[in-house]
């Protein structure tokens, strides 16, 4: 896995972790990477350097107050236009990249090495940065 550092059109920026190089250009020119502050899919590599300078936790200057922000819009956007399909994920994406299934976002669980073998297999898929809340009929 590798962490890249991305920016949107808008000038937002972000990090993602992906498979490989590889994985993250085919997902890129497939329009599968959006960005979490405003949803844009025209996203690229930016350049990446070690941050050398810390902020004082619970300043405007720590990133971890805008990741949260970032997260928490991202996870509300996931859920309110994608459908949960929780354990089903793999099957689910399969159907649809097979056109066995009608295409729909979709957002569930796998296991790592699932997940690979989709990437391998080439269905776009990503990992999400937070864990889906588990939904119950």
């Amino acid at each position: 896995m590798i962490l890249y550092a991305l920016h949107c059109s808008a000038g937002h920026e972000f990090d993602s972790w992906f498979q490989s190089a590889g994985a993250l250009d085919k997902l890129l020119t497939s329009a599968m990477v959006s960005c979490p502050v405003c949803g844009s899919v025209t996203v690229t590599k930016a350049l990446m350097a070690p941050s050398v300078v810390a902020a004082r936790p619970g300043t405007l200057r720590d990133p971890s107050n805008h990741r949260e922000t970032a997260l928490a819009a991202l996870r509300a956007e996931v859920e309110a236009k994608s459908d949960y399909v929780g354990m089903n994920f793999v099957a689910e994406a399969r159907a649809m990249h097979a056109g066995d299934a009608p295409e729909r976002p979709i957002y569930g669980e796998a296991r790592p090495d699932e997940a690979i073998k989709l990437l391998q297999d080439g269905v776009p898929v990503a990992p999400l940065p937070f864990m889906p809340v588990r939904k119950t009929n």
